[in-house]
């Protein structure tokens, strides 16, 4: 996981969108296999808050960001709940990778909404709906398709733009996956 945090997640990250100067979100960020190349992509100039209610991983994390040597990384522990502790408008991106299988439909709509709230007007959301019933099915996902997140997202209010697919950190390893890109309408 070192050289996808410190080259190929950059690579990626940049490709879907990120660019220097951005304020990003993290949410369910765990131990910042998409934090540290966040905070890459973005440099100095830019922001990651990284959010998570795991204090274990949010300790591996911090570590990281020491060795990494990385300024503009802001942790936070939540205890889990859709309320964002974020201002209105706040953010450029928000990444919501490998999260939403924890989630019944109702929370999910919940948070799409925190996160149409927190996004600026031009601000971007990527997705990895990882275990759906295309990939790895889990949990509450394990009977959706891709399509059926991307509708969900599209009913809270976002513009689907693309798909983006490639090399993606999914737990400790890498495996070839898809985001999917969306924009606030």
């Amino acid at each position: 996981m070192e050289s996808w945090e410190k080259d190929g997640g950059v690579r990626f990250l940049k490709k879907i969108g990120l660019r220097s100067g951005q304020r990003v979100l993290d949410f369910g960020c765990r131990v910042g296999h998409y934090t540290i190349p966040a905070a890459k992509a973005v440099g100095e100039e830019g922001i990651v808050y990284a959010l998570d209610k795991e204090s274990d991983a949010l300790n591996e994390l911090n570590r990281k960001v020491i060795v990494h040597d990385l300024t503009n990384v802001k942790v936070t522990k939540t205890s889990g709940q859709l309320k964002l502790p974020l201002e209105s408008g706040a953010i450029d991106v928000a990444l919501c990778y490998d999260v939403l299988h924890y989630f019944m439909k109702d929370e999910r709509t919940k948070l799409y909404q925190e996160l149409f709230r927190i996004l600026n007007k031009n601000g971007l959301l990527s997705v990895y709906p990882k275990h759906t019933l295309e990939d790895n099915p889990s949990k509450e996902l394990q009977y959706l398709r891709s399509y059926d997140i991307r509708r969900e997202i599209q009913n809270a209010g976002f513009q689907f733009n693309r798909r983006h697919c490639g090399l993606l950190s999914h737990d400790d390893s890498l495996n070839q996956g898809c985001v999917l890109n969306f924009s606030k309408c």
